[in-house]
């Protein structure tokens, strides 16, 4: 059986890699590819593959946002979400959001070629500590930490913001409108019940956020 592959990643060294990774397998093909998130969910949509494999942080539209929409169209689609994060967060967000699988991408190439067969069996891979915390964190509300409220894209722009980053840098990096970032800002605020950027800074460093 051949696995046809849909690749969705924003830097085209890394696609080229993975290209030549899979290339090496018998039963592995790249079947598509997009370069943003827009792209992948045009090109994904026209079917044609049996796995995807999406990045977390695409131009345009994201990897998550692009899930979502995907899951939307059918719960049955099988994908791999790829991310340089090493975090819980992204991994549970992504997972909630109906992904089949979350590797970071300095995962073993065994590893990833191994989830890849899993999944086109109609499978899922979850990492044992992942699976854990995704069965038992599961506090009362009052024990949920203020950023779990958060939108993907709110979490993306509290990040950018702890970074350093301006609103218009930010506005520019997520192809968004300055006031449409200033909005994602104030609802940040307000979800977290803070008062400025230095809050925001000291919460996500605090929290080791950006690790």
């Amino acid at each position: 059986m051949i696995i046809n592959v849909f690749l969705a990643d924003d830097h085209r060294l890394f696609r080229d890699g993975l290209k030549r990774i899979l290339g090496e397998t018998a039963d592995i093909v790249v079947a598509g590819e997009a370069t943003d998130g827009l792209d992948a969910l045009e090109k994904m949509r026209k079917g044609g593959w049996d796995v995807a494999l999406l990045d977390v942080n695409m131009p345009g539209m994201n990897g998550l946002e692009v899930l979502k929409r995907i899951m939307n169209d059918d719960a049955k689609h099988q994908i791999l979400m790829l991310s340089t994060y090493h975090e819980d967060e992204y991994a549970i967000r992504t997972i909630r959001a109906g992904a089949s699988a979350y590797l970071t991408k300095n995962s073993p190439t065994d590893l990833l070629i191994s989830v890849i067969r899993r999944l086109a069996k109609g499978g899922k891979y979850i990492d044992p500590e992942l699976a854990e915390k995704l069965l038992f964190d599961l506090g009362p509300a009052s024990a949920i930490l203020p950023h779990s409220t958060l939108s993907d894209r709110e979490l993306n722009v509290l990040k950018l913001i702890a970074l350093g980053v301006s609103l218009i840098e930010i506005s520019q990096k997520l192809a968004l409108s300055s006031k449409t970032v200033s909005t994602y800002r104030a609802r940040i605020l307000e979800k977290m019940n803070m008062q400025n950027n230095a809050q925001l800074i000291r919460y996500v460093a605090e929290h080791k956020l950006l690790e």
